[in-house]
C-alpha cells in the first residue's frame, strides 16, 4: 500500500530529475533567466519627455518596477496571486484549491493555480502546449522555471518582468505599451479603475477588450476591484465609488507605424540610421555622391548602425531592441504644426483646388498637361502601386492586370474627415486619380541658435502619404531664392536703401543669347526708382537679374552653400528666380542662418541614445560654422522684414502675427506647382511648402496657387498657436540684436509711397 502511495510522487520527483537535465527539451539557462528575449520596442521621445512612437515588430517598452503604479502592483497580486509574497514560485495552497474545487467540483470560477512567477515563465520560455502529455510536463517546466526566477530575481524584479511580457491586445505588449494606447499615460500615472482594467485584460485581451466589448471589460474590471477590497487594499467606500465609474476611452490610441506624433520625423530618424556608406557606383550624380559622402564622414547619426555595431559584432535592431531615441521636437509644437498643416489643407487649399480643376479637360490634371503626360503619370502610378506589384508576382497576364485596374473595388481612402478616412467603392484606377488631387504640404521649424528641429511635418497625413516632403523630395524654390541672391549685394556694400530703376534687366548668355526674365507687378510701377528692400518686398525679377548680372550665377550658387543649401544649384541666371529643386529642410536650415547673426547650424534632432538598460551609446550636437558676416544677415533680416511689413507677406501681419519682429520670404515656382513660404523670428525658424504630387497638377492663378495663398497660411497658422501658448520660449517680444557699429544705421528707406496699395497676390 505504502508504495502504491509513493509511487505517483515517486515519479513525479523522477520526471522533475529528468525535465531538469533536459530529457523533455532545454530549459533556460542561467545566462537566459538573467537576460530574457523579449522584442522590445524603440522608443522615440521628444525634448519634453512625451513618447512620440515606437519602431517595433511588437509594440513593447521597457518599465522598471519604480515606474509602476502601486495600484497596478495591487491590483495584480489581488487578482492573480493573493500569497505572492509568501510562496517560493509555486502556491501549493493553491494547486490544492484547484484540485478540489476546479478539478473535483467543477467550479471554474475558483480561479487557477499558476502563480505570478509561473506565468512569467510561461510567457517568457514556454510554447503553449495543447496535448494533454505534453501540457503536463510544459507544467512541470513552468514550475522548475519559477523556482530559478524566485532564486535570482527579487519579488519586485518579477512583477516588472511580469508587466513587461504580456499582451494587452489593440498591438500593446508590455504595460508601458498599454498604459499609452489605452490611457495616454506613463504606468505610473494610472488610478485604480484604470490599473484594475488593465490587470483584468491579461486573461483575455480581445475577450475582455473595451474597445471590441466594453461591457464585459467593465464587468472585468470591477470583478478585479473586488478582489483588491477583499484583499484590503481598497476600502467598500472606494470599491462601491470606483466600480461605478464608467471606463473613459477618451484617449484610446492604438499604437502602430502610422499612428503617434512626427511620424514622418520617426521614421526619417530610422533611415538616417539604417543608412549605408554611400557607394559611387549606385550614383548618377558624382555631386550626390561627394554630398551623401561628406555626410557619411561628419554626421554621426547618418549610418549608426554600421558605425556603432554591438560588443558582439552585431548591428543594433530598431525593432527589436528596446532603444531610447531622445529628440529635439518639441510635443506642443508639433500639435500645433499638425494641425496648422490639417486646418488650412482641409479648410482652404484643398476646397479652393477641387473647385478649380473641376471643369479641366482631364482632373485633376492642368490643362497645360498633354494627353501623352498625363496617360504617362497614371501608367507610371499603376506600375508602382502594390496591387499591380502583387499581381505580377503571381503571374497575372498585363492585360488581365490592367483590367483589374478599371472594376470597383470596396476599399478605404483619404479623408479629411475626423476619422482622416472613408470607406468607398471606386476603381483602383479612380484611386489613383483620388489620390493625385490630393495637395501635399510639409513644415517645419527649429531653433536657428542651437539648431534643434522642434517640428517636422512631412504630408498632411502619413498612413496615406508616406513620401516625405520636408526632406525626402525637392522641389523648386522659386523666389525663396532671392534672399541668397540680396544676401551678395550687402556683402559687397549695398544696403537696403540702394535705388535703381524698375525697368527689365538682361543678361548675357555663353551661347552669345540674352536672358531677360519677365516680371509681374503694378504697371504705373515701371521706371520708377525703386530701393532694393522695395524689390524684394514686392519680389521683382527685374532686379534680381540686374543683381545677378553684376555678380554672376555662380557667386549666387556658392552663397547658396555657404548659407546651408546642399543640393546643386545649377549657375545659371534662371537660377536667381529659384529654378533649383531644394529640400525644405535645406530651405530652413538656410534660412535659420540669418536669424543666428550669420553663423550656420545644422539642424539637428537626435541629441542622445540609450539602450533598453539606461545605458548611454550615443550623444549628439550641432555642427556651427559662420557663414555670412553678422552685419550681412542684420542687413538681410531687414530686408525679409519689408516683405512682411509691406510686401507679398502682408497677409501674415493682417491675419496672423499682427505683432512682433518677423522676417520671411515667400516663393512660387512656374505655373504655381510649388508655393513656400520661409520666415523667422528672433528665436524660431520655419518653412512651409504646398504642392501636388505631379508637377503637372496645380492651380491655373498665382492668386490661388502662389506661396502668399498656399504656404503662408500654414506658418501663420503655426506661430499664432505658437505665440499664444505663451510657454514655448517664443514671444512677440522677442527682438533681433543689433550688430556692434549699426545701432545708428539707417535703414527707413523713404519708399513708403510705394508699398502703398499693394496687393502680394499679384507677386511671387
Amino acid at each position: 500500500m505504502w508504495w502504491i502511495i509513493a509511487f505517483p510522487f515517486a515519479l513525479l520527483f523522477l520526471l522533475i530529475i529528468l525535465i531538469s537535465l533536459g530529457v523533455f527539451g532545454p530549459m533556460p539557462s542561467f545566462a537566459e533567466l538573467e537576460n530574457p528575449k523579449s522584442k522590445l520596442a524603440t522608443e522615440i521621445i521628444s525634448a519634453d519627455g512625451v513618447l512620440l512612437g515606437t519602431f517595433h515588430i511588437e509594440n513593447r517598452s521597457h518599465a522598471s518596477y519604480e515606474e509602476l503604479s502601486q495600484h497596478l502592483i495591487d491590483a495584480l497580486i489581488a487578482t492573480e496571486d493573493a500569497r505572492f509574497h509568501g510562496h517560493s514560485g509555486i502556491d501549493f495552497r493553491s494547486l490544492m484549491r484547484v484540485m478540489v474545487k476546479t478539478v473535483g467540483g467543477g467550479d471554474k470560477r475558483s480561479g487557477g493555480g499558476s502563480t505570478i512567477t509561473q506565468q512569467l515563465a510561461l510567457n517568457l520560455y514556454s510554447e503553449r502546449e495543447t496535448n494533454i502529455v505534453k501540457r503536463s510536463i510544459q507544467k512541470l517546466k513552468e514550475w522548475i522555471t519559477a523556482i530559478k526566477l524566485e532564486r535570482n530575481y527579487t519579488k519586485e524584479e518579477i512583477i516588472a518582468m511580469y508587466f513587461n511580457t504580456v499582451p494587452f491586445g489593440s498591438n500593446a505588449f508590455g504595460i508601458r505599451s498599454a498604459a499609452q494606447t489605452f490611457f495616454g499615460k506613463t504606468p505610473a500615472e494610472l488610478n485604480v479603475q484604470e490599473s484594475a482594467l488593465l490587470v483584468g485584460l491579461v486573461n483575455g485581451p480581445t475577450w475582455y477588450s473595451p474597445v471590441r466589448n466594453p461591457e464585459r471589460a467593465l464587468d472585468r474590471r470591477n470583478r478585479v476591484i473586488s478582489q483588491m477590497h477583499k484583499y484590503g487594499y481598497i476600502t467598500q467606500q472606494q470599491k462601491d465609488s470606483i466600480s461605478a465609474i464608467p471606463i473613459d476611452m477618451s484617449k484610446y490610441a492604438m499604437q502602430d507605424h502610422n499612428s503617434g506624433l512626427a511620424p514622418h520625423f520617426r521614421e526619417m530618424i530610422k533611415r538616417t540610421m539604417y543608412a549605408k556608406k554611400p557607394d559611387k557606383s549606385k550614383y548618377n550624380s558624382a555631386y550626390d555622391y561627394s554630398i551623401d559622402s561628406a555626410q557619411w564622414a561628419r554626421d554621426p547619426l547618418y549610418g549608426w548602425r554600421a558605425k556603432n555595431p554591438k560588443a558582439d559584432g552585431t548591428t543594433y535592431n530598431l525593432d527589436r531592441d528596446g532603444l531610447r531615441i531622445y529628440t529635439t521636437i518639441n510635443a506642443k509644437m508639433q500639435q500645433y504644426a499638425e494641425k496648422a498643416v490639417a486646418e488650412h489643407l482641409s479648410k482652404d487649399v484643398q476646397p479652393a483646388f477641387n473647385k478649380a480643376v473641376k471643369n479641366n479637360r482631364r482632373p485633376p490634371y492642368s490643362n497645360k498637361a498633354t494627353e501623352q503626360e498625363v496617360k504617362r503619370s497614371i501608367d507610371r502610378a499603376i506600375k508602382q502601386s502594390d496591387r499591380y506589384r502583387m499581381m505580377k508576382e503571381e503571374g497575372i497576364s498585363e492585360r488581365e492586370i490592367m483590367e483589374s485596374f478599371d472594376k470597383p473595388v470596396d476599399m478605404t481612402v483619404f479623408n479629411w474627415n475626423k476619422s482622416g478616412s472613408i470607406d468607398t467603392t471606386m476603381t483602383p484606377r479612380d484611386s489613383i486619380l483620388y489620390y493625385k488631387a490630393q495637395l501635399r504640404a510639409s513644415f517645419m521649424a527649429m531653433n536657428p541658435q542651437t539648431g534643434e528641429v522642434l517640428a517636422y511635418v512631412g504630408s498632411p497625413n502619413f498612413r496615406y502619404m508616406k513620401l516625405d516632403h520636408v526632406r525626402q523630395v525637392k522641389r523648386q524654390i522659386g523666389s525663396t531664392v532671392k534672399p541668397f541672391l540680396y544676401t551678395i549685394a550687402m556683402q559687397e556694400g549695398y544696403n537696403p536703401c540702394y535705388t535703381l530703376p524698375n525697368i527689365p534687366y538682361s543678361v548675357p548668355l555663353p551661347n552669345g543669347e540674352v536672358w531677360e526674365p519677365k516680371n509681374s507687378g503694378k504697371p504705373e510701377d515701371i521706371g520708377r526708382i525703386v530701393t532694393l528692400k522695395w524689390a524684394l518686398a514686392m519680389s521683382n525679377n527685374w532686379i534680381s537679374a540686374w543683381i545677378v548680372s553684376q555678380f554672376g550665377a555662380q557667386a549666387l550658387a556658392d552663397m547658396s552653400h555657404r548659407v546651408g543649401i546642399k543640393s546643386y544649384i545649377d549657375p545659371v541666371p534662371a537660377s536667381s528666380l529659384g529654378s533649383a529643386d531644394v529640400s525644405l529642410f535645406e530651405m530652413v536650415s538656410a534660412y535659420a542662418t540669418y536669424a543666428n547673426k550669420g553663423i550656420h547650424t545644422e539642424p539637428f534632432y537626435v541629441t542622445r541614445i540609450e539602450d533598453n538598460m539606461g545605458n548611454v551609446l550615443a550623444t549628439f550636437t550641432q555642427e556651427r560654422r559662420e557663414a555670412i558676416s553678422e552685419q550681412t544677415a542684420y542687413l538681410m533680416i531687414n530686408l525679409m522684414q519689408g516683405v512682411v511689413n509691406h510686401g507679398t507677406a502682408g497677409r501674415l501681419r493682417r491675419l496672423y502675427v499682427p505683432e512682433g519682429p518677423v522676417a520671411g520670404k515667400t516663393g512660387t515656382s512656374n505655373d504655381q506647382v510649388d508655393g513656400w513660404f520661409m520666415g523667422t523670428m528672433p528665436k524660431i525658424t520655419a518653412g512651409a511648402w504646398v504642392g501636388a504630387e505631379e508637377r503637372i497638377i496645380h492651380f491655373e492663378y498665382l492668386s490661388q496657387g502662389g506661396g502668399a495663398a498656399t504656404a503662408l497660411p500654414i506658418w501663420g497658422l503655426f506661430m499664432q498657436k505658437v505665440l499664444k501658448d505663451g510657454k514655448l520660449g517664443v514671444s512677440s517680444e522677442d527682438r533681433f540684436s543689433i550688430p556692434p557699429g549699426m545701432e545708428n544705421f539707417n535703414l527707413n528707406c523713404d519708399d513708403s509711397d510705394l508699398f502703398e496699395n499693394n496687393d502680394e497676390d499679384l507677386f511671387r
